[in-house]
């Protein structure tokens, strides 16, 4: 299905970043549907994986980026080992990852998503709230999802992920510090 690329196993720090939806123009650019509303993993990447529909999760293919910029609701790309149209229409579909080590540096209290996933939640009173699952963009804020179990229950937990509820983010210590209850 995909153009004569070289296969590569994916690194063990690979992050899935979006999906090449189709070609773009006869000269071998593709069109690619990022995860992130701030995509700049893509742009700081010369390197990308590529997984085809179907194939297993140790099936990967390297592909050399020459270029990439942002075009209307899009990233489209191009690489020296996609040559025309036809090459990069067999791209369609593909799952793009990059490497997290490729991602660009983060500010101060600025963190991706993919970092954040996993740690403990704990509040000022040490109390364990459970494990963020996932994050949510909810308008002007995002929320971190918590499992948790309670009673021997499943339960989730919701805390907006804004400094007036987040005393703390320990990347190094796997644990996130907030102000917030159990209860709540």
């Amino acid at each position: 299905m995909l153009p004569a690329l070289e296969a590569a196993e994916l690194p063990a720090d690979a992050i899935e970043v979006g999906r090449i939806a189709d070609a773009w123009g006869i000269k071998g650019w593709f069109k690619v549907l990022p995860h992130s509303a701030q995509p700049e993993a893509l742009f700081s990447s010369k390197r990308w994986f590529l997984q085809a529909p179907g194939t297993s999760a140790t099936t990967a293919f390297r592909l050399a980026i020459s270029e990439a910029k942002e075009h209307s609701d899009c990233i489209v790309a191009s690489s020296r080992d996609v040559p025309d149209r036809n090459a990069a229409e067999a791209l369609r579909g593909a799952r793009v990852f990059v490497p997290r080590s490729s991602f660009p540096s983060t500010g101060d209290d600025e963190y991706y998503w993919v970092d954040l996933i996993g740690l403990e939640v704990v509040n000022r009173e040490g109390i364990v709230l459970g494990t963020v699952r996932e994050l949510l963009a909810s308008g002007p804020q995002t929320t971190l999802v918590i499992a948790a179990e309670q009673d021997g229950k499943a339960i989730e937990r919701m805390v907006p992920f804004v400094s007036a509820f987040v005393d703390g983010v320990d990347l190094a210590g796997r644990r996130i510090t907030v102000d917030w209850q159990p209860d709540y």
